[in-house]
């Protein structure tokens, strides 16, 4: 029988919205900013806004999907049904990896700001937990996964309560940091863009930008368990993706007039911060304002982390129906009706993230590497869905243009992440490819599992050659904007190809017709 039918469907908009919202604001909003500018400037704001642009499109494509085939773990069911096992084997793996990551780095995150109260957890000088720092955040994450494991419905209600909780401080800051010693000279005085526009594109990947909006990847990951899924998926995306984006860049503006101009002398790299928006309320003489930043330093993370454990189990118990994992992971328990035995088995992962790296920024500069590629293929199966016919009425308005749109942004943010970034992505990659080539001969499956998914090799190799060849950290064989123009022409092109590919694939599996049947179920 199904494992499926032990899911409960309890989520609604509010919760949906919220959960969206809960990896969205996590320990992103109380480093992100800081790390931006250094990087980039006041041109930072500019970051922000363009990684909200680029990542609305592609949460437009998974709203549909979400609606045209409602299933928990569905970030990495749906490139099985469109491309096959080749491409869903890298993208699950790809998606599992960069998740298992979240609740180490959130666990991380909460752990160095408690060292303030319980001194010896973090080492300031190595800029790593110590020993006893882990053993606490090893403790978080367990209670990450207890706290899902008496079921969705609990997880909904508390996430909710936990996300208001945690909206408030970092609007509370935009507020006190716009009344209290802010400077507008900072704007000008080293330039908009001291380092260029090209670093503010690179910081879209490389400060943590993209990793605090693909938060909301857990709303797909747990469609299978939301009431009228048609029309919650998308509303909350869309809803919680508008009021993060207007946050994190009042957010930015706010971190860039509120640092003490004399700090400036050697530069917006030079601004050395220990706790950024805490720091910035005691210089401001706000010691009330940076005491409730460091507690919800604690509440913020946690209640990604906790988002992102639900999310993730259910991201496991769809490659477990898939065959990529053994199908042990893909059980519900079913008093609970949360798959657990995905929760454990996550959490063990999350050890060898946590272990090994020991800290926020180590752990999230491999969530970053990781999560490059995954999001491309989406943006080719959503349009896919439609030309053999699934979709029917379930279809968003626009998304003919914005599915190849959102696909050559992601093409384009792959190729403006510095050249050294792209190579870690490829650790990310070839586990995924490694993995399925030996399930793959081992079962003896049909070469059809590998062609329909062979384009994504070949586009990821076209873009390790465009990154070695481009501005950012590559030669720097021709200037801009004529490499990105290039990157583009070449992204739209492959977008039709892997379209063309995608149905030839459904059509030579001939999965259309079982698929319509569980999409009018």
């Amino acid at each position: 029988m199904d494992q499926e039918q032990y899911l409960k469907k309890k989520m609604g908009f509010w919760s949906l919205t919220a959960l969206s919202l809960g990896g969205i604001i996590g320990s992103s909003w109380l480093f992100g900013p800081w790390a931006t500018a250094k990087l980039a400037g006041p041109a930072a704001i500019m970051s922000w806004l363009i990684g909200a642009i680029v990542i609305t499109f592609i949460a437009l494509v998974y709203a549909e999907l979400g609606r045209v085939k409602p299933e928990s773990g569905g970030l990495g069911r749906y490139p099985l049904y469109s491309h096959g096992k080749m491409l869903a084997t890298v993208t699950s793996y790809s998606i599992w990896l960069g998740y298992c990551a979240t609740a180490p780095v959130e666990s991380a995150g909460v752990i160095q700001y408690a060292n303030q109260f319980w001194p010896g957890l973090y080492d300031v000088a190595k800029e790593q937990l110590t020993t006893a720092g882990i053993l606490a955040a090893c403790f978080l994450m367990i209670f990450f996964v207890v706290f899902n494991y008496f079921g969705v419905k609990l997880f909904a209600v508390t996430n909710t309560v936990i996300t208001v909780i945690k909206f408030v401080v970092p609007v509370l800051t935009i507020l006190a940091f716009f009344m209290t010693g802010f400077h507008t000279e900072n704007f000008t005085s080293q330039g908009f863009a001291p380092n260029g526009y090209g670093a503010g594109l690179s910081a879209i990947l490389t400060s943590g930008i993209f990793f605090a909006y693909t938060g909301f990847g857990n709303v797909i990951m747990m469609s299978g368990e939301v009431v009228n899924p048609r029309k919650n998926i998308p509303l909350a995306l869309i809803a919680s993706l508008v009021v993060a984006a207007i946050m994190y860049v009042l957010l930015q503006v706010v971190f860039i007039g509120a640092v003490p101009p004399e700090m400036l002398a050697n530069g917006w790299s030079g601004i050395k911060f220990d706790s950024p928006f805490a720091n910035l309320a005691m210089i401001a003489n706000m010691v009330w304002l940076s005491w409730i930043i460091t507690a919800d330093a604690m509440v913020s993370p946690t209640g990604s982390a906790l988002a992102y454990t639900a999310g993730t189990s259910r991201h496991v118990f769809g490659m477990a129906k898939s065959g990529f994992l053994p199908s042990y992971f893909g059980v519900i328990n079913k008093r609970f009706g949360v798959p657990t035995r995905a929760l454990a088995f996550n959490f063990v992962i999350g050890l060898l993230f946590l272990f090994p790296l020991k800290s926020w920024t180590a752990i999230v500069a491999i969530v970053g590497a990781i999560g490059i590629y995954k999001y491309a293929s989406a943006c080719v199966t959503v349009m896919v869905f439609r030309k053999v016919g699934l979709t029917k009425d379930n279809g968003l308005p626009g998304m003919a243009v914005i599915a190849p749109l959102a696909f050559v942004f992601a093409t384009l943010l792959i190729y403006w992440t510095k050249w050294g970034k792209v190579q870690l992505g490829i650790a990310g990659l070839a586990i995924g490819v490694a993995a399925y080539l030996i399930t793959h001969f081992l079962k003896k499956e049909k070469s059809v599992e590998i062609l329909g998914g062979l384009y994504l090799i070949v586009y990821i190799l076209m873009l390790i050659l465009l990154s070695y060849l481009g501005n950012f950290g590559g030669l720097g064989v021709l200037p801009e904007p004529f490499m990105s123009i290039i990157a583009a022409v070449l992204g739209f092109i492959f977008y039709n190809f892997a379209v063309y590919n995608g149905v030839w694939y459904m059509r030579k599996k001939g999965n259309i017709a079982e698929l319509e049947e569980s999409v009018t179920q």
